[in-house]
């Protein structure tokens, strides 16, 4: 059986200090004395009403009838110590406790509107867990490592979208960003990726997976919207599927180089396949021990800094590789923000995937060879 908590004797006055209206009561001490030393009356009297107005954005209806009464209180006494006229002492005690009345009030709903922003901001976290579902530090052969940041960091969840599953026909991921944001672009988010995952457990052949989704998107999008992705398999040993549908071009690192998988056959995004005719090719590469993919979303290479200059993603990703994706991922993502100044104003995604070198060291590659996407043989 649990027990109720227990608080200790110091529990109550360290609650009390931390609901205490501390500046407002400070605030209507200063004007007190003021007055007390200035002896002027209604001179400084009016301003007893700052307290009870201050502690509205701070405290509670509780706390802010507390300094509203105490202000009352001690414009009283010193209206009658200054020996202020009847009326007047009227309407500015009159005017306090208006102001705390409306203070009060102003206090509850602010409260109210706290904790209903706390309610959603619940919700979304637990949308974006079933959205954007968790991705383990090892998926098959590969270590992988994802950051998210949505642009509306309230909600905490956004247009950007990515997936990594395990499947009979090995580890199948996509990336994408969806036109657009809010409501409307989380759940075409949310309609690709349902698709995605069902059908790269269907789907033997990668293309297939992709005209899934591209039929899904057809049937539920609107003529202006789209989704931009990049759908990968890993089918076999030492070969890598891409499929890029008018997506950001992955980041291959071999030999500490970067190379961008620039698509064979530029491909439109998806839903938008029926307006251009075209369809997308499937790029095989060669991914081996010690290689390295990053996938990201147009919020990362977008982002600008004070003089409007992008984020170099590949220089970025130059210096901060390593043998550690999450610690690659992470200084990424450190070194974006602080391009940006602390704030995105776009979605952005970071998705690395590296397969760990062999136990067996093999012969080094010649320096020809180093960053080169056509072999990763020794």
């Amino acid at each position: 059986m649990s027990k109720a908590p227990h608080h200790g004797p110091d529990h109550w006055p360290r609650r009390l200090v931390a609901t205490t209206p501390v500046l407002p009561i400070l605030i209507v001490a200063a004007i007190v004395l003021v007055d007390l030393i200035c002896g002027s009356g209604m001179t400084w009297l009016p301003l007893l009403a700052v307290g009870p107005a201050l502690a509205a954005t701070t405290n509670g209806p509780r706390g802010v009838l507390w300094v509203g009464l105490l202000a009352a209180a001690l414009g009283a006494i010193l209206g009658i110590r200054d020996q202020v006229g009847d009326r007047d002492l009227a309407v500015v005690l009159a005017a306090v406790l208006a102001v705390t009345l409306a203070g009060s009030l102003a206090s509850a709903l602010r409260g109210r509107r706290e904790r209903v922003l706390a309610a959603v901001r619940s919700v979304a976290e637990a949308a974006q867990h079933a959205l954007l579902q968790p991705v383990p530090a090892t998926v098959g052969p590969f270590q992988v490592a994802v950051r998210y940041s949505a642009a509306a960091a309230e909600a905490r969840i956004g247009g950007d979208l990515y997936a990594l599953v395990s499947t009979p026909y090995g580890v199948r991921l996509i990336v994408g960003d969806v036109r657009g944001k809010g409501l409307p672009a989380v759940g075409t988010a949310a309609l690709v990726l349902g698709v995605f995952r069902e059908a790269a457990y269907d789907e033997p052949d990668l293309l297939a997976v992709v005209a899934r989704i591209e039929r899904s998107l057809a049937r539920n999008l609107g003529n202006d919207d789209f989704v931009t992705a990049v759908v990968a398999g890993y089918p076999r040993e030492g070969q890598l599927e891409v499929v890029n549908c008018g997506h950001a071009p992955p980041l291959l690192v071999r030999d500490s180089v970067v190379v961008p998988v620039e698509p064979d056959r530029p491909a439109p995004p998806l839903g938008l396949r029926t307006l251009s005719g075209e369809s997308p090719a499937l790029q095989v590469l060669p991914f081996c021990d010690g290689d390295q993919l990053l996938l990201y979303t147009d919020g990362v290479t977008e982002a600008r800094d004070h003089d409007r200059e992008f984020y170099a993603l590949a220089d970025g990703l130059a210096r901060h590789t390593s043998d550690e994706p999450v610690r690659t991922v992470t200084a990424l993502h450190d070194e974006l923000l602080a391009h940006v100044g602390g704030r995105l104003h776009d979605d952005a995604a970071l998705l690395l995937l590296r397969m760990p070198d062999a136990a067996v060291p093999t012969a080094p590659r010649a320096a020809s060879d180093a960053g080169r996407i056509g072999s990763c043989s020794p």
